[in-house]
């Protein structure tokens, strides 16, 4: 079993229910088990024209799962909710990112980790720490060095 950190996002659709229904599907799911999961964040959209503002939160789970079947189950869980990929970085009823994998490191066509944008994005770096701030990246930064740089103006959690 692996040890892995799920970023999940929405701004359509009743963005809360999305996660909640999110983090039960992974629950739910043979391979993996749920851990536990940060509080919900808000956060500016990032991407092309006028979107509603995101809810994010990060998942961690423990999964048998090799990266790439663990990519295509969280895709199909983005399918289930209606995840349309039109638009990239466009508003979605669903996104979910492999973060983390263990401390693998891996860039191919399809998948690359850990996340390439992880460490510039707040809304992830915040629920990160969260849940996990003793958490050391496989580059060897620590994660509550990356807390120094993220804007909380950029991120802030949700009641």
């Amino acid at each position: 079993m692996q040890t892995c950190y799920i970023g999940l996002g929405s701004n359509l659709d009743d963005p809360r229910s999305q996660i909640a229904r999110a983090l039960a599907a992974l629950a739910a799911h043979p391979s993996m088990e749920l851990v536990c999961t940060s509080s919900y964040y808000g956060s500016k959209a990032v991407g092309p024209g006028e979107q509603p503002d995101f809810v994010n939160a990060v998942a961690e789970l423990r999964t048998a799962l090799e990266p790439l079947d663990l990519l295509h189950a969280l895709q199909a869980i983005e399918q289930q909710q209606g995840r349309v990929r039109a638009v990239r970085w466009g508003a979605r009823t669903l996104d979910l990112d492999i973060l983390l994998y263990g401390d693998l490191q891996l860039s191919s066509s399809e998948l690359t980790l850990p996340h390439p944008r992880l460490q510039e994005r707040p809304f992830v770096v915040v629920p990160l720490a969260e849940i996990a701030p003793e958490l050391t990246l496989p580059d060897g930064t620590c994660l509550d060095r990356l807390l120094d740089y993220a804007s909380r103006e950029d991120v802030w959690r949700l009641e």
